[in-house]
């Protein structure tokens, strides 16, 4: 499904999410993007929009969008979340995944960043009930 991940990888981002979204009723996406050739930040939106954006009752769902063959990486939080963490934490989280990508480190950026996001979540969105699962933990790719 990606030049830059194997199969068993993605399958291990996925198992990361339901790892990360346990403790948090926060959700975690991640769209892999191998069909944008430019404006990438603006079709990342177009796909929270799609995605994420108001489909969380409490607007905590994050999005990882990434384009590996443009070499570029956008973070976007909803609403709920944002308002909770300022923005030196998803700047200091891209510059930790951008950092092992030029490394090669596809896997284990994205991995931890993940768990990373869910601690965060955990701490600003504990379960404290019922946690559904609203949105899909599957990686989406274009």
């Amino acid at each position: 499904m990606s030049l830059y991940l194997t199969d068993l990888q993605i399958a291990s981002l996925v198992e990361a999410i339901q790892s990360a979204e346990k403790h948090s009723t926060g959700e975690i996406r991640v769209h892999i993007d191998s069909t944008t050739d430019h404006h990438n930040a603006e079709v990342a939106f177009e796909v929270f929009k799609k995605l994420c954006k108001d489909k969380t009752a409490e607007k905590n769902a994050v999005l990882f969008h990434v384009n590996f063959g443009q070499k570029y990486l956008t973070i976007i939080g909803d609403t709920g979340i944002h308002d909770k963490v300022h923005q030196s934490y998803w700047d200091h989280l891209h510059d930790f995944i951008t950092s092992e990508f030029a490394k090669g480190n596809y896997h284990k950026a994205l991995k931890s960043a993940i768990l990373e996001t869910g601690i965060e979540l955990k701490k600003h969105f504990p379960v404290t009930g019922e946690n559904p699962n609203e949105l899909s933990n599957e990686i989406t790719f274009s």
